[in-house]
């Protein structure tokens, strides 16, 4: 019994990093159509933007969280200014194409500025885990399962109760149209990839203490996020949460009853089976078939 409530323990919160993650591509998604593939780097340099504001400068961590995460952003929208805006025919493959490039060009800068070499973190609460039906929960488990939490409750309150949140969604779903209405679309896609990068940012914020930060950790975070986003059905919020956790759970299960070679296959056996069996995703809308 200790050992199933450790690999959920460990699960959940595996699935709550990956949550995050998903969140941002799922924002970003809805207000833009596009998929940005360097989702996992924005990751990366929130871990390695925590280290740099903690150790280096010596912020205390109720100031550095909304630094990282405020530069983080920044670089979402010159991301989206310098690279995706002055696209003349912004076809889809050709963003994505756009998107993957930036990941690569993040990850080699990163590489320069902080080195090969991974960094730690100090945790946001004391070390001591706590017991809970003979499994060790360690504190920074359940700060990063209540930051998932607020985020969601955030989200959801800011996409179906403001008007930006709505004229978002309008901009995805007619730009022209929503223009018409008088709605900026580009400032709504700047604002959108902001809160996509920052979601990422804090995702790499709360998950260094656990693993540390490293030039490289963003490739494989971002794509088991994808396959989260995936998983629960891209374009909902709900189905974000729902996916991460669910890929938490079922590669801490993997892990623990079979062989940790499975790890990282476990995600991407998981996005052909929904592929097959539901491409909406678990919370995704049904697909229709016109004959």
């Amino acid at each position: 019994m200790s050992e199933i409530v450790q690999y959920l323990m460990s699960g959940l919160t595996a699935g709550a990093i990956y949550a995050v993650i998903a969140l941002g591509y799922t924002l970003l998604y809805n207000a833009t159509e596009l998929v940005n593939f360097a989702q996992g780097e924005f990751v990366m340099l929130g871990s390695l933007g925590l280290f740099t504001f903690l150790s280096v400068l010596g912020w205390p961590l109720w100031a550095a969280f909304p630094a990282v995460t405020l530069v983080v952003g920044l670089l979402g929208v010159v991301l989206e200014r310098l690279a995706i805006r002055p696209v003349k025919k912004p076809e889809p493959i050709t963003l994505i194409i756009i998107t993957v490039g930036a990941s690569i060009f993040l990850r080699g800068l990163a590489m320069l500025l902080w080195g090969k070499d991974p960094h730690s973190v100090p945790g946001f609460a004391a070390a001591a885990p706590i017991r809970v039906l003979g499994a060790a929960i360690m504190p920074q488990s359940l700060w990063i399962l209540a930051v998932v939490g607020l985020l969601m409750g955030g989200l959801h309150l800011f996409s179906k109760h403001t008007l930006t949140g709505k004229a978002m969604e309008a901009c995805a779903i007619h730009r022209s149209g929503a223009w018409i209405l008088g709605i900026p679309s580009d400032r709504m896609a700047q604002l959108a990839f902001a809160m996509s990068a920052a979601l990422g940012g804090i995702g790499g914020i709360i998950i260094s203490p656990i693993t540390m930060a490293g030039y490289d950790m963003g490739t494989m975070l971002g794509l088991k996020g994808f396959c989260a986003a995936m998983l629960g059905g891209l374009g909902s919020h709900w189905g974000a949460v729902v996916g991460g956790l669910l890929l938490g759970v079922l590669e801490s299960l993997g892990v623990g009853f079979f062989s940790s070679g499975i790890k990282d296959a476990i995600a991407f056996l998981l996005l052909l089976a929904i592929l097959m069996a539901r491409p909406s995703g678990l919370l995704g809308p049904k697909a229709v078939t016109r004959f």
